[in-house]
């Protein structure tokens, strides 16, 4: 069972049907600590300095132990340091499971965090991305281009540029578009000229390889004319 079947049942309770008896039980037991008010509760204000006090206690009650070692005297324990006021009403050991819950709380989050990062494709450094070259047609014979497809939460961001392709104005304008082996097309966006263009695609390069530019014209409807300027094919980067 993959990540995103673990993250599916934790956050939406989807079927496990995958899970042996082992792996269920374990994401059950996170489950219940993350359902568990006592793990989100928020510490006292005093909490931080008495961390602290025990900090410097025990480094103090180290050090008197390292000179009574090497004088002969008896060793201060770093219990003994530090004053009764920093008890409060709670115990030692309900603090300690505090924190237990707290620690396993924004372990469970960090891990249910990278698990939606490499679900939605963002996956830190290192994201699913395409690139293709792209050659002029016999309509520009001269221009040249490259495209970058990176996939994010929202789509595909697409990155183009090219050069040898005059501006466009005055309702021409140049349109993109990813095509599958089929001849389908889905547009991903219009532009005047194609200097550091962005444009969006809500479908994968996977199933529409290849990547076409066209001549477009406002009042032609938004159909491809399919006056085709610049093409070419994506592959997976590395």
């Amino acid at each position: 069972m993959g990540d995103e079947e673990r993250i599916a049942y934790l956050t939406a309770g989807e079927s496990a049907a995958q899970l042996d008896p082992a792996e269920r039980a374990e994401l059950d037991e996170l489950g219940r600590l993350l359902a568990d008010d006592a793990v989100w509760v928020e510490p006292s204000p005093q909490l931080q300095d008495r961390i602290v006090l025990a900090v410097l206690a025990e480094a103090r009650g180290d050090a008197a132990r390292a000179e009574g070692s090497a004088t002969g005297a008896r060793p201060v324990r770093a219990a003994e340091t530090m004053a009764p006021a920093a008890e409060t009403g709670l115990s030692r050991r309900r603090r300690r499971r505090q924190f237990r819950y707290a620690l396993l709380g924004a372990a469970a989050v960090v891990l249910l965090g990278i698990g939606l990062v490499v679900f939605t494709g963002r996956g830190g450094s290192h994201p699913t991305q395409f690139a293709a070259s792209l050659t002029g047609t016999r309509l520009a014979a001269g221009a040249t281009g490259s495209a970058t497809l990176t996939q994010t939460a929202g789509g595909w961001r697409i990155r183009l540029q090219a050069t040898g392709l005059p501006r466009r104005d005055n309702g021409e304008y140049y349109e993109a578009w990813l095509k599958s082996a089929g001849g389908a097309l889905v547009p991903i966006g219009t532009f005047n000229e194609p200097r550091d263009v962005t444009l969006w695609s809500g479908v994968a390069p996977t199933g529409y390889p290849s990547i076409t530019v066209t001549q477009q014209r406002a009042d032609a409807g938004p159909a491809s004319s399919k006056l085709v300027v610049l093409s070419g094919t994506t592959h997976r980067l590395p």
